[in-house]
């Protein structure tokens, strides 16, 4: 595992390397695809550990209200998989989430033994109608997906 590299905030010169790894976990199935312009308005969401100017990890904190916010695009480049990055970004959006006043945290994921390994527990989508109402019903998957609800509660 690698704890000497710190998460940062993302600027916009991390936009096109961060737009590569979604794009390389899009094509796999294993994320949601994010256009380009999505990440650029979006982009003070997101953490990045970056080492060399290679984007190794990233991923966003949504906050919907004043209780809600999502993890979202989780993405660890392959060749720095099983290092323990993916662990670090969440476990530094948990934090920031907590730091500030956040009562719980969700995820839709494919990997539901991660977040499980984080203490998160599944939940029905249903319950988390900040996020289905506002961001699931204009996916293309709305009708048809096939992530998991996953929930971690701050308190």
């Amino acid at each position: 595992m690698n704890n000497n590299l710190p998460l940062r905030r993302a600027t916009i010169a991390d936009v096109p390397g961060m737009y590569a790894l979604l794009h390389y976990h899009a094509l796999r199935a294993v994320l949601l695809p994010r256009p380009l312009v999505n990440l650029y308005r979006h982009v003070r969401e997101f953490q990045v550990i970056e080492m060399n100017g290679q984007i190794q990890a990233m991923a966003a904190l949504e906050i919907f209200t004043h209780e809600l916010a999502e993890i979202r695009s989780l993405a660890v480049d392959p060749k720095y998989s099983k290092r323990g990055l993916g662990r670090s970004m969440v476990k530094g959006l948990i934090q920031e989430a907590t730091a500030i006043g956040l009562h719980r945290v969700m995820a839709l994921t494919y990997v539901v033994p991660f977040f499980t390994q984080l203490g998160f527990h599944i939940v029905e989508k249903e319950t988390l109608p900040e996020k289905v109402w506002n961001i699931c019903v204009r996916c293309n998957k709305f009708n048809d997906c096939d992530e998991t609800a996953m929930l971690l509660y701050l308190d």
